[in-house]
């Protein structure tokens, strides 16, 4: 890559103040994956369709994949490794535990950033709004009716 392309792009990562050194026009996706070694945020479809790279930008889940690193400049970016603190899990992953919403794991991370954003934006959604928070992913193989539950179990536990 050239490096006359790269500009320090200075940002919040999951609570903490984060300086990179990066082209802006690579992806959000790609900086989070192979320049931060973070790798819960998953890189499925490349295209913005299966929202396996679910992060959250300013409190709103956004596909890291279609998000150009230059994007994040001043912003604050969350990933599904600030959900667990303290060595325990966020009552969303629990929940997603416990309602058996978990099979692969590969969507999970997706789908609980999106449960994230919706909770934090409405405590106390109803069936249909969940449905709506995470319409743009895709999961295979749990069934979308565990993840709905474990969503709504987990508003009321928080």
């Amino acid at each position: 890559m050239n490096n006359l392309k790269k500009q320090v792009l200075i940002f919040q990562l999951n609570g903490e103040p984060m300086g990179i050194l990066a082209d802006p026009a690579e992806s959000l996706l790609t900086i989070l994956r192979e320049k931060l070694g973070l790798y819960g945020t998953k890189a499925g479809c490349g295209k913005g369709e299966c929202g396996a790279c679910t992060v959250l930008l300013d409190d709103r889940a956004v596909n890291s994949c279609l998000v150009p690193a230059g994007k994040v400049q001043g912003r604050k970016v969350e990933t599904i490794e600030n959900l667990s603190q303290g060595g325990k899990v966020h009552p969303i992953q629990e929940e997603f535990v416990e309602k058996g919403a978990v099979q692969c794991g590969f969507c999970s991370p997706g789908m609980v950033m999106s449960a994230h954003a919706l909770l934090k934006e409405n405590p106390q959604p109803n069936p249909e709004q969940v449905r709506v928070a995470i319409s743009g992913n895709l999961c295979r193989c749990s069934g979308y009716k565990q993840i709905e539950e474990a969503i709504l179990s987990a508003a009321e536990k928080m």
